[in-house]
């Protein structure tokens, strides 16, 4: 009984056993068969490179990128990105699916949706041969006809799309700062913010809007610590000399939003407020509208002018002999933004006239030169000269008397602040 009993279990265990493995096997074999058909029938990723034949017979491959105005951004790798016209162009042959727009996008009807054909690309003999899916190819139009090409999320997001409020914005943030600690205590402190918002984000179409935020402050604060020293003879004791505190401070704030009403014109509100403790100004807040036109704007360069019609009020500081005022009056101004490969030099100049107080003008002159050193970060020097002509001004009971013009040299590090729309 017990050897009998003994040979069953162990037969009912390795029963089980090559159960658990044959099921186990099965259900590797299924897995492995559904992974087979699945690999069978998803569609293989197509890494074939673009091929571009110039003109004089050269051939690349890489990636086609975008085409706008004209000129053709293609990447290879030993060469980087390239531009060129196509006119330098015999064959373009691409893989990738791009969108193609053969129109020009009217300012007027930007609300309008503009629905544009996608697919692979054939250029050859000066035209361009599109292949949507699962259709037909439509005629062939002259490459001189094809205003933007490029993949068609970008550009359905940039002509039938527009960022919210908090995306799309580009700009700088400069800090610097000096400590001395010594005989007398001293500490200044410089920095800024300056964004930007283009509607579209592109600069390959033409603007629609544009919004401008700017802040500048410069702060210093020297102090000489009160002393005693002896008192010349006969008198006896010490004399005491109290504390002495120099404050310096420069502050900006603007905002400004501009309207285009064509490639070149627009129509413009602002508002700024100006705070200068060694002029004696308080506060100076402005608030206008006016026109602007972009003279010249390049890839590498802007440059524009602009004028309004404003109120203005200036209030200075209490005991500095001069009252505050209320004026009408306009700002005129003149923008030039440099952008080379080592630099970026930007330049405002502005004349702040008062219709009602002529006497009550004011000018400012803004420099400042980036030098790129790594990743987002620069190396900047500025320079900010204001004058004010009704600043207090010698027989006031303003102590030490107030100069008219006041001139700021700033250095520090700059961190370009770039949009991910």
């Amino acid at each position: 009984m017990n050897a009998l009993s003994l040979s069953t279990g162990a037969s009912t265990q390795m029963t089980n056993r090559t159960i658990r493995i044959a099921i186990l096997t099965a259900a590797f074999s299924v897995a492995t068969l559904c992974a087979a058909q699945n690999e069978a029938v998803a569609p293989a990723t197509n890494s074939a490179p673009d091929v571009l034949i110039l003109i004089n017979g050269d051939k690349l491959h890489g990636k086609f990128v975008s085409e706008t105005a004209g000129k053709v951004t293609f990447h290879s790798d030993p060469l980087g990105d390239i531009v060129i016209s196509w006119g330098k162009i015999k064959e373009l042959h691409t893989t990738g699916r791009f969108g193609l727009l053969n129109q020009t996008v009217a300012r007027g009807e930007k609300q309008r949706h503009i629905i544009f054909p996608v697919g692979t690309l054939d250029v050859a003999d000066q035209m361009i041969t599109l292949h949507p899916d699962n259709a037909s190819p439509p005629a062939p139009i002259p490459v001189k006809s094809a205003q933007y090409i490029m993949d068609s999320a970008t550009l359905d997001k940039e002509i039938n799309r527009q960022p919210g409020f908090l995306a799309g914005w580009n700009g700088t943030a400069t800090a610097g700062a000096t400590l001395v600690s010594a005989t007398t205590d001293q500490y200044t402190f410089a920095g800024g913010v300056n964004l930007v918002r283009a509607v579209p984000t592109v600069s390959w179409l033409d603007a629609r809007n544009k919004t401008l935020f700017g802040f500048n402050e410069s702060y210093g604060r020297i102090t000489q610590p009160a002393y005693f020293y002896p008192a010349t003879p006969p008198a006896t004791g010490s004399i005491a000399v109290p504390a002495v505190v120099t404050k310096s401070s420069i502050a900006h704030f603007g905002a400004e939003r501009d309207e285009y009403v064509s490639q070149r014109l627009y129509a413009l509100g602002q508002a700024t407020f100006d705070h200068n403790y060694a002029q004696d100004l308080r506060l100076q807040q402005i608030y206008g509208g006016g026109i602007g036109w972009t003279v010249e704007k390049s890839p590498k360069q802007e440059f524009d002018l602009k004028g309004t019609i404003q109120y203005e009020e200036q209030q200075f500081t209490p005991g500095s002999g001069n009252v505050d005022q209320n004026l009408i009056g306009s700002t005129l101004a003149a923008n030039y933004d440099l952008h080379l490969k080592l630099l970026r030099y930007t330049q405002t100049l502005s004349f702040i006239p008062a219709y009602n107080r002529f006497s009550a003008y004011s000018a400012t002159e803004t420099n400042a030169v980036a030098f790129p050193s790594y990743k987002n970060l620069s190396f900047s020097l500025g320079t900010l000269d204001t004058y004010l002509n009704d600043a207090p001004f010698i027989g006031t009971a303003t102590t030490p008397p107030t100069k008219p013009n006041s001139f700021q040299f700033t250095m520090g590090l700059t961190y370009a602040i770039k949009s991910k729309y």
